[in-house]
């Protein structure tokens, strides 16, 4: 398993933007391929963004596609979500979570996740 701890929520208004970061230990970061789901609240968690472990691949859900932004960084074990053009509608906890494949969207085929950051988005 490797461990996951998010940084970088916090209250931004509307149109603006923040990086949420993620910082892996304890395996060889590179085996993973990373990603960021979110869960507003009395809503379940869903897709927002994902990254193969050569980081030459993403995949975003629709909903933020052309706002955000996800890389990852092997030399610093860390990967970030650039949140643009924030809408209220993206305000949730943000986690961050690691598969041991090339490339995984899918929530069960992640095994280690964060304890997730706080996003709040007002208009």
């Amino acid at each position: 398993q490797v461990q996951l701890v998010e940084s970088g929520g916090g209250l931004v208004q509307a149109g603006g933007s923040l990086r949420l970061s993620c910082a892996a230990s304890g395996r060889t970061f590179s085996n993973y391929a990373m990603g960021w789901f979110r869960q507003a609240p009395g809503k379940e968690r869903e897709f927002v963004a994902a990254i193969s472990w050569s980081g030459g691949s993403t995949r975003y859900a629709a909903s933020v596609k052309g706002r955000f932004t996800m890389s990852r960084d092997d030399a610093n074990n860390t990967v970030y979500l650039q949140m643009n053009s924030l809408k209220p509608e993206d305000t949730a906890v943000y986690y961050c979570a690691a598969a041991r494949l090339p490339f995984s969207n899918y929530p069960t085929e992640f095994g280690s996740w964060g304890q997730g950051t706080r996003v709040t988005v007002s208009s």
